[in-house]
């Protein structure tokens, strides 16, 4: 599969200079659609899943399908005040500023197995919150998979840095 085909790049999105990568070409795709979540799974078979969790919010489609096919559970991780029962919240600095994610408290529990889905790893900083959000609650984070990279920015890096195993199906030059 050609994934660099099914990837629509709309230039100067959401500002000048930025090549923005959109998968809802890609999830539009049944056969594309099919393949990037079979390539997603396929690595974790044999392996004890017990959820999967996706960044808001395309990552919330990718996980929901992963979750399905290892027949697991999926939970969200979103920008803070979006969920509506007691939470854990995890600030993470962008470029200018600061963002914090949060999940439920009870979404992951001590010892489980989770696989952390994203669409894309940029800088790798919402991931990172993620993960230490899971770690928090006694997780362990078994692998960080993304349908693309964009290794200019170094996000694999920074989570390889933490001990995590990456996976992502194709790569993009530049931001």
């Amino acid at each position: 599969m050609d994934f660099k085909s099914v990837i629509r790049t709309i230039p100067d999105y959401p500002k000048p200079g930025i090549m923005f990568r959109d998968v809802t070409t890609l999830f539009g795709n049944a056969r594309a659609f099919r393949t990037t979540v079979d390539r997603l799974v396929q690595p974790y078979a044999g392996t004890r899943i017990d959820k999967v969790v996706g960044i808001e919010a395309r990552g919330f489609i990718l996980a929901g399908a992963v979750a399905h096919q290892l027949s697991v559970g999926f939970v969200p991780v979103r920008k803070k005040g979006k969920l509506p029962w007691r939470t854990i919240s995890q600030t993470y600095d962008l470029e200018y500023g600061t963002d914090t994610v949060e999940i439920h408290e009870d979404a992951v529990e001590r010892g489980e197995n989770v696989l952390l889905v994203d669409d894309l790893i940029a800088t790798g900083g919402t991931a990172e919150a993620a993960i230490r959000l899971i770690e928090k609650v006694g997780a362990n984070v078994v692998g960080c998979s993304f349908i693309i990279d964009l290794p200019e920015l170094k996000g694999r890096a920074r989570l390889e840095k933490l001990g995590k195993k990456v996976l992502s199906l194709v790569e993009f030059e530049g931001h």
